[in-house]
């Protein structure tokens, strides 16, 4: 029988000592090497639905951070550091937009996350960004009401949107009954609350106004469509306004068409339908209805040919377009590297103190303004739906419109403002002086 001499064995642990302290160190270096690498790139959260009713809107936006990102990384970066994108698809389910901010934030460690379409997903996700106390960028229009620390909108509010394309209406359109036609949620329900109120303090009589609201992904117009057909045939010039989502757009303007619904009959005018929505799709239907956005493609500057150019370059497809949502995109993500550059950090409290009062040029030929409520200004265009899927600008603002966070038409509202910087408060009372808690 053979045995082992104490030798052998003194070395046997000696062998697998070495072993062991040279695969500790492999290890070690490895975790280092890791962390370096991690410390070259500052990571980007990108949070839009690439799956489910809202891909159609949002995956666009996905791929204009991916743009900016490489435009930026051309430039040689954020503070010495490559950019480097987070992607991931809360594929239109709103609570999953919680849960993938908080993969975002505590595992992949981004610094700042663009994202969100829906008032819902926002309204999900507002808690994460709260408690993990982490930036997001909001790049829809959408209802007012809020106005968080840690997230900056850079979509229009309903003062710099839904109101002016209702004065449009009265004023150019002579229009003296209104239906509002929305996707049952926060932000449709919220703006016609809203839209309500205004059309009440200009004399419009409550039989005059007919308010629907349908489920996402609504399929099925022909009772609806037929009900605003009836409703338009009082005598008095009708008008849609509409605050429907996604991609129950495609068979409501169908219908309108079933249905012989003419835009100089009863003109629609939409908040949520723009160049990427109708690209792909039947136009027939559409033309000469209206959209209110911030930008359009039609717009001639040479900062948005310029865009342009570059974005097709960047996506190979000469025919892809550009819309408002990816406008506030290149805004605030604009506005995010010149607040990272002027405080050289990115941590995210230096950085939204850094935010409000940074300026960055829109595509339109004007310069936006990051507002203390964390909203920003910008101008207004109503625009008319051509047969290529593009716009003819028929109205303006004269100059850029500030956002208010909290609506003037509403009485719970009319005294708030939001504050972040001398006020430090998101929904401050200027009667009473007195912050009211939570931003929301």
């Amino acid at each position: 029988m053979l045995t082992k001499s104490t030798h052998d064995i003194a070395a046997s642990f000696s062998r697998r000592g070495v072993l062991a302290a040279t695969a500790g160190l492999m290890l070690g270096l490895a975790s280092l090497t890791g962390a370096k690498a991690a410390d070259d790139t500052i990571k980007v959260g990108v949070l839009h639905s690439l799956s489910g009713t809202m891909a159609i809107s949002e995956t666009t936006l996905k791929d204009t951070i991916l743009f900016l990102i490489d435009e930026q990384n051309k430039k040689g970066g954020v503070l010495g550091k490559k950019l480097e994108a987070v992607v991931v698809d809360p594929a239109s389910n709103w609570p999953l937009f919680a849960e993938k901010a908080r993969e975002l934030i505590t595992k992949d460690k981004v610094a700042v996350v663009f994202g969100c379409w829906t008032s819902v997903s926002r309204k999900s996700v507002l808690p994460v960004f709260k408690e993990l106390n982490n930036i997001l960028f909001y790049p829809v229009q959408y209802e007012g009401e809020e106005s968080e620390r840690n997230v900056f909108y850079t979509g229009a509010a309903p003062n710099q949107q839904a109101i002016p394309a209702v004065d449009y209406l009265m004023k150019e359109e002579k229009v003296k009954r209104w239906v509002l036609a929305g996707t049952d949620y926060v932000y449709p329900r919220t703006t016609n609350k809203i839209l309500e109120a205004y059309l009440k303090s200009k004399g419009v009589a409550q039989e005059d106004i007919m308010i629907n609201y349908t489920p996402f992904g609504h399929s099925d117009w022909q009772t609806i469509v037929a009900d605003i057909k009836k409703f338009g045939s009082a005598g008095k010039k009708t008008a849609v306004v509409s605050t429907i989502n996604g991609d129950a757009n495609v068979p409501f303007y169908k219908e309108l068409g079933n249905q012989g619904i003419k835009a100089k009959d009863i003109p629609v005018v939409a908040f949520s339908v723009g160049e990427e929505e109708l690209a792909g799709i039947d136009t027939k239907p559409l033309v000469g209805h209206l959209a209110a956005w911030n930008y359009f493609e039609s717009i001639k500057t040479p900062a948005n040919e310029k865009f342009i150019k570059e974005w097709q370059a960047y996506t190979k497809n000469p025919k892809r377009t550009t819309n408002d949502p990816m406008e506030a995109h290149v805004i605030g993500f604009n506005m995010w590297v010149k607040a990272v550059e002027k405080v050289k950090s990115i941590d995210p409290d230096k950085v939204i103190d850094a935010l409000p009062g940074i300026e960055a040029p829109n595509l339109t030929g004007g310069v936006s303004k990051m507002l203390p409520n964390h909203h920003i200004t910008k101008p207004v265009f109503i625009g008319e739906i051509k047969g290529n899927g593009q716009f003819d600008v028929v109205w303006k603002t004269p100059s850029l419109v500030p956002g208010d966070a909290w609506s003037k038409e509403l009485d719970g509202s009319k005294d708030l403002i939001g504050d972040w910087v001398e006020k430090k408060c998101g929904n401050f009372n200027v009667k009473t002086n007195k912050c009211l808690g939570s931003g929301s």
